[in-house]
């Protein structure tokens, strides 16, 4: 269809003026972006939780001892402030040990303790009665020696020099010994009496030998009495020349009957 002339100019015309009005409109600034989101930092972590308490060792060596032997008890702990053993023991290091000597069989008790709990272990020390002791061997017999039997094994004779009842040294030294000798014998028998009997060798007659034989024992019983024996329990007899102890006729045989001897009393 064939388009007239007027009416194709008014349709360049509009379309020129909406071209020139689209490129003289103003230019807007686009918006800015919008900030970023603040930072968060995240919460730091959280400690790390104590470990608990450790008690790694703890041993009686022995485990096993007789009354009066003693014991070591031994122990190590980690993880741990405190540690105290009961039974008198008290505080204690980490890692230690100490002797104990319990009189009975007893538990010790080691506590371990700390920020992160407690731990604790137990030992026990036996304590064994010992071996009842064996019995006594037996013993002999005692055998009991009179006071006679005592006096005759070891009384000494007393010897005098020809017509002499002096003591003479070897004489004192006899009598000093027989004296400690009755001591003994009357402290521990209060009955007991003795007799000393006074001898003279075979010369001179019978009469004269009497009267020296009795000079002779009360000699001997005057020195016992001064080194004090009490003198009512010592007695004195003389024999004279009656009971010759030798017979031969020569000075040996002399000598051994000129002498006092001593016996039990009667």
């Amino acid at each position: 269809m064939r388009m007239n002339m007027r009416t194709l100019s008014a349709a360049v015309f509009a379309a020129t003026l909406f071209i020139a009005a689209a490129g003289c409109k103003k230019k807007v600034a686009a918006a800015p972006p919008p900030p970023p989101a603040p930072k968060v930092e995240a919460p730091p972590p959280p400690p790390p939780k104590p470990q608990p308490p450790r008690i790694d060792t703890f041993v009686a060596e022995p485990a096993s001892i007789e009354r009066g032997q003693s014991s070591t008890l031994r122990w190590a702990v980690a993880n741990a402030t405190n540690m105290t053993i009961d039974q008198g023991v008290g505080a204690v290091q980490a890692n230690g040990t100490r002797q104990v000597n319990p009189g009975n069989s007893t538990t010790y008790t080691l506590t371990a303790s700390g920020a992160g709990g407690t731990d604790t272990r137990s030992v026990t020390v036996t304590v064994n009665a010992p071996p009842p002791p064996p019995p006594p061997k037996p013993q002999p017999p005692k055998v009991t020696i009179s006071s006679a039997e005592v006096l005759s094994r070891e009384a000494q004779d007393v010897y005098f020099d020809y017509d002499m009842s002096d003591l003479r040294a070897d004489a004192v030294r006899a009598a000093t010994a027989n004296a400690e000798l009755l001591k003994r014998i009357f402290a521990q028998d209060s009955g007991f009496t003795v007799l000393i009997e006074g001898n003279c060798d075979e010369r001179g007659s019978a009469e004269y030998n009497l009267g020296l034989g009795d000079r002779r024992a009360t000699s001997l019983k005057d020195f016992y009495v001064m080194q004090g024996l009490p003198a009512e329990r010592i007695k004195t007899i003389s024999y004279g020349k009656e009971k010759p102890v030798c017979t031969d006729a020569n000075e040996a045989c002399y000598q051994k009957n000129r002498h006092d001897h001593m016996a039990p009393g009667q």
